[in-house]
Formats: C-alpha cells, structure tokens, sequence
C-alpha cells in the first residue's frame, strides 16, 4: 500500500468552512479512483495544529496515475487556493487489521 498524507494548516476561524469545503471534495472527487483504498480527513485536537488528509492507495503508480488525472484536478481548482500543505509520501511495511 501507498499512503499520502498532507498537513494542511487551516485557520481556528475557517475550520469549518474548510472542513465542510474539503468533505464535499472529497466526496465529489474521489468515488472510482482507480488503485484508491481510502480517504480520510483527520481534525486536528492540539491548538495550533495541522489537519491532515491521509490517502491509500494499492501502488505508488495508482497515486500517480490519480495526480494526472480529471479528478486530482477538480479537487485542486480555484476553490483551493491559498491552502498550501505539506505533503508526505509512506509505503506501507507492516499492518494489522482488526
């Protein structure tokens, strides 16, 4: 697996107007992704601190595929301006499911 995560600093008074901006994104944008196992918006619980959208997919080259793709743009439009985060990249080593 192949999971992204992008730190998203996000103003205390804009928190619900980006979460409730990012939500309907995500619903939008992401249902039929080729390789996509899941999205997740994570809030934040420490003052100050970042959200962070975390992405799996099953391979390196399905997230690169989803970035050239009609929906990686229709999520990243004009709408998006301005929120700048700081993106990781992780190949998944060990899990354990429950």
């Amino acid at each position: 697996m192949y999971t992204v995560m992008n730190r998203i600093p996000v103003p205390a008074a804009g928190a619900a107007a980006f979460e409730e901006r990012f939500a309907a994104s995500m619903r939008e944008t992401l249902p039929g992704v080729t390789g996509l196992v899941g999205a997740r918006l994570l809030r934040p619980q420490g003052e100050g601190a970042t959200y962070v959208a975390v992405m799996d997919f099953t391979t390196r080259d399905a997230f690169l595929a989803w970035m050239r793709s009609p929906a990686f743009h229709a999520a990243h439009g004009p709408s998006t301006s301005g929120m700048k985060g700081d993106v990781e990249s992780f190949e998944t080593i060990a899990s354990v499911g429950a």
